[in-house]
This record gives structure tokens, sequence and C-alpha cells, in this order.
């Protein structure tokens, strides 16, 4: 058991599944906590990037998108 914890493969192959369960599509509250973004400039920013999804009433972003739009606004380190 002890050897299985260390195993590096292991641990990085629960890693890979965790990451795959996580939740593909979020409502604005949900997504509000895990960006720290408002919620007028969420909108903004999920409408801009195709990433808003009106299912009955429900507005979904798709998260994969929208991380994908974000990642355009990253700035380089500096040294």
């Amino acid at each position: 058991m002890e050897d299985q914890y260390y195993d590096i493969q292991r641990r990085t192959e629960i890693k890979d599944t965790a990451r795959e369960l996580r939740r593909k599509y979020l409502r604005y509250k949900d997504a509000e906590l895990v960006y720290s973004i408002q919620h007028k400039k969420l909108l903004e920013l999920a409408s801009k990037a195709g990433a808003i999804y009106r299912i009955d009433g429900y507005v979904l972003i798709n998260r994969d998108i929208f991380d994908e739009y974000l990642e355009q606004f990253r700035e380089e380190a500096n040294s």
C-alpha cells in the first residue's frame, strides 16, 4: 500500500482521472467563484469567448472554451 503512494506513475494517473472528472460546464455562480470575476465581466468575457450555453432558462459556461479564451490575456514572465 505504501509503495502505491510513492509510485509517481500511479499518482499521475490519479491526477489525470481527477482532471477528467472536473465539471465541464459551470453555472454563473460557480464560475464567479472559480475565476474570481464579477458577474457582469464574466458574462462579457464568456460571451466573447463563445462559451455560453442557454438551456431552459439555465446559463452554462463551457469551461474548456473559456479557459482557452482566457489564455490570450496571459502576460509573459519578466526576468
